[in-house]
């Protein structure tokens, strides 16, 4: 990085902080919590702006004023009611890692050896009739499922992600993305990549569809029953996990129901459970007694719970407060929740007229709602490429590792309440990785080695050194401490039943063989051909319209006047025409400057 371009950067940072805009008297009074419609003649370029970055992840500068021109309705209506635009992007292409054998999948690497000793068989292996390591093929088998699953997921994670940037329905991915949180399950839990990715596509068929049936069929996907625990809520001992989180977290927040309630309703979902990616109910393990719900007696199963649940108003104010925290701001006044769950309610619950409400209210364009919501990294990431004109996720950065280290993974949300959001974006650490993000995206490491390629685990990696060294198996598994550095200790072999590192080793090695690689291809910019094409004649003229382009809110003049200065000098000229066959290093550094701005993560 340059010295000049790396101490302006550490001085601007320094000297700016994210300042979330609030609201003037005038707009309180008039558009701020108003859910009056917006008129035409109010409808610009900025609102305009603002829906498609809060609806879907940003467009470009024609994108934006095709919206203007057809007016705040039919922009609204064609991004809600999507369904007759074709939808052209490929399915997810499996790597063909799934084994039926392996089903149904033990919970553990010890429950695994135990079945393999009491059956002779786990997981489609059999066990050595004889021999040292006897069981050591069926810990192999264990940790190749965990290790490819693990990396397929990684694959769909990238596959959606390519879905949001190319979508031509921006709407259906930004309510998945919304669901993904709501309904947070993940891969380490799970561990089955085809359980997340089926539970992906209904968020994607139900996210704008009908609450009801979402809950319905979220309650039965496999995904969600595996994360739960559904398998050891049984009549006799029933698990409350379920019935906690779908009261707790995804209808009607703390403090609507008792902890009668969440014990009668587990018993009601005792049975609900899947074999692979099958829903069912045994009716052997369901409670078919009575049991007491919302002080409603009666034989109630999963169903019915789900029925009650939805009749208390409560509810709908739940999940319209929940939609518009993630649609327009996180302050949510309780008259304007309660007008929301009024709206969702008579509409049998069906999400896109309360949508249409919202994002066409005064509300939503008012100054407390535009400008002020802190990006997720994934908003942000896709958003920044989308912006660009890509026509893929780039390879490098890897997708998956960039938005680990902003603090969201698709299919990894850390816990069932999903990701906290807003300030916990921001740290001092995390806006730093944000610009980082930036600078590798413009300026792609020419030394990277892709982690789905090479084990993130150091016990592999070392393994797999010792034994390309020479080593035999009991020594190349040792411990640090007890490793004999040389290769020549008269091949020693314990006699074990199998080791755990060598088959954590092996599942490595497999499933890199059968997962197929994702695509390591940079980004393909080229920001002077973008500056031009803008008739940016000058350097001042390129920085206002990269940040036209770019950002939400607006920069003060004298922060454009240092960028601007900082551009020319780089470039030896003001003139950017001029300067069109070397420009494009200068460019990039600018660009990264730019977009390194507190104020570029709001949207």
């Amino acid at each position: 990085m340059n010295a000049n371009f790396e101490n302006f950067l550490r001085l601007t940072l320094i000297s700016l902080t994210i300042v979330i805009p609030t609201s003037s008297s005038w707009a309180n009074g008039h558009w701020s919590n108003n859910l009056e419609p917006i008129s035409e003649a109010d409808w610009d370029y900025a609102k305009a702006r603002h829906l498609i970055e809060r609806a879907g992840f940003g467009d470009n500068p024609e994108g934006i004023e095709r919206l203007v021109k057809i007016g705040p309705r039919a922009a609204v209506r064609e991004l809600i009611y999507f369904e007759s635009i074709p939808d052209t992007l490929p399915e997810f292409d499996h790597s063909g890692i799934h084994d039926p054998g392996i089903e149904p999948f033990p919970a553990s690497r010890p429950a695994a050896t135990k079945i393999a000793q009491e059956t002779g068989e786990a997981i489609g292996v059999k066990v050595k009739p004889s021999g040292n390591r006897r069981l050591q093929p069926v810990v192999d088998r264990f940790f190749y499922w965990l290790r490819a699953s693990m990396l397929e997921t990684r694959r769909v994670s990238n596959w959606w992600a390519n879905r949001m940037l190319l979508t031509k329905r921006p709407l259906e991915e930004k309510m998945a993305l919304f669901w993904h949180g709501h309904f947070a399950t993940n891969e380490e839990k799970v561990r089955d990549y085809r359980k997340l990715l089926n539970q992906n596509q209904v968020f994607r068929e139900h996210g704008t569809a009908n609450f009801k049936q979402l809950l319905i069929e979220v309650s039965q996907d496999p995904a969600m029953l595996s994360f739960l625990d559904a398998g050891v809520n049984i009549k006799g001992s029933p698990n409350e996990n379920f019935a906690r989180e779908i009261m707790e977290l995804f209808t009607m927040g703390v403090g609507h129901y008792t902890e009668e309630d969440i014990r009668e309703a587990a018993r009601a979902f005792t049975g609900w459970n899947y074999v692979d990616l099958q829903f069912v109910v045994n009716a052997d393990e369901h409670d078919s007694s009575d049991k007491k719900f919302f002080g409603n007696t009666g034989n109630w199963d999963g169903l019915d719970i789900i029925d009650m649940i939805l009749e208390k108003p409560v509810t709908a104010e739940y999940i319209s407060g929940k939609l518009y925290k993630f649609f327009v701001r996180d302050n949510v006044d309780p008259k304007i929740r309660k007008e929301l769950g009024a709206v969702l309610q008579r509409y049998g619950y069906d999400i896109k007229p309360l949508l249409e409400k919202i994002f066409l209210s005064k509300d939503f364009y008012s100054p407390t709602s535009m400008g002020t919501h802190i990006k997720s990294p994934v908003e942000l990431v896709i958003s920044t490429y989308k912006k660009l004109e890509l026509d893929v996720i780039p390879g490098v950065p890897d997708f998956y590792d960039t938005t680990e280290s902003l603090g969201q993974i698709l299919m990894f949300p850390p816990t069932v309440a999903g990701w906290a959001g807003g300030q916990s974006w921001v740290t001092p650490g995390l806006l730093l990785a944000r610009g980082n993000f930036v600078y590798d995206t413009v300026f792609p490491d020419i030394e990277f080695l892709p982690s789905d390629r090479y084990p993130d685990n150091y016990q592999i990696g070392v393994v797999a050194e010792r034994l390309a060294a020479g080593a035999d198996i009991a020594t190349a598994t040792q411990p640090e401490d007890g490793y004999a550095t040389s290769a020549s200790n008269n091949m020693v072999d314990r006699d074990e039943e199998f080791n755990t590192r060598l088959g954590s080793y092996r599942g490595w090695r497999n499933a890199i063989e059968k997962v197929k690689p994702i695509s390591r291809t940079p980004a393909r910019l080229n920001l002077t051909k973008l500056v031009l094409d803008a008739n940016c004649k000058t350097s001042k003229e390129a920085i206002s319209y990269l940040i036209k382009r770019f950002f939400s809110v607006s920069i003060d003049e004298r922060t454009r006047q240092k960028i601007a200065d900082f551009l020319t000098h780089q470039l030896g000229t003001d003139n950017i025409s001029e300067a069109q066959t070397f420009s494009e290093e200068a460019l990039r550094e600018t660009f990264h400057l730019i977009l390194s701005l507190p104020e570029y993560q709001l949207g």
